[in-house]
């Protein structure tokens, strides 16, 4: 589990994937006419957070009730995306992650499950609700909108602004000949 920490970073988020799109009203209704588009669009949220955070982010899906099922992990957009196999819970799976990786990291795990968060603390990491997390989303959300507008503000005038001194008189130049 160590092997999915990032080198030099030392804080992991780990989301239990179903807890959030049951929690969250968006991932809610997406789910009600296609489970797989609410997974992509948490995973796509979760990337545009670790990007900015900088932080290694987890998904994990319950697999355990489909048969035969060997389980999964994959990365997309940075993000490793976690099935569990037959028989295994995702909670499970998010508990023994916690156990190998608190020791060396600050590990968050996004849950609403009350006893989920009493173990998570109990093997020394950290919990935080479905509720909690979709604030810190929104408020990066904001964060990187206010970050734009400034940007936007203060480059104006981007070509100009870019021009040497030299292709700025020749292009004076060329705007005055008749």
């Amino acid at each position: 589990m160590d092997r999915r920490m990032e080198k030099g970073t030392r804080e992991c988020l780990i989301v239990d994937g179903y807890n959030i799109i049951n929690d969250w009203p968006m991932l809610k209704a997406i789910c009600r006419d296609n489970i797989e588009a609410a997974r992509d669009k948490l995973v796509e949220i979760m990337a545009g957070y670790r990007a900015y955070k900088g932080i290694n982010v987890i998904v994990v899906f319950d697999g355990h009730l489909v048969k035969d099922n060997p389980g999964s992990s994959v990365n997309q957009n940075g993000v490793q995306v976690i099935y569990t196999k037959e028989q295994e819970t995702a909670d499970s799976y998010i508990e023994k992650s916690v156990a190998a990786m608190a020791k060396k990291a600050l590990v968050w795990v996004a849950t609403s499950d009350w006893a989920e968060q009493q173990v998570i603390l109990a093997l020394g990491g950290v919990r935080i609700s479905a509720n909690e997390l979709r604030g810190l989303i929104e408020g990066y959300d904001k964060d990187i909108n206010r970050k734009f507008i400034e940007t936007k503000k203060d480059n104006i005038n981007t070509v100009d602004g870019s021009l040497s001194p030299e292709i700025a008189r020749k292009l004076q130049k060329w705007r005055k000949a008749p």
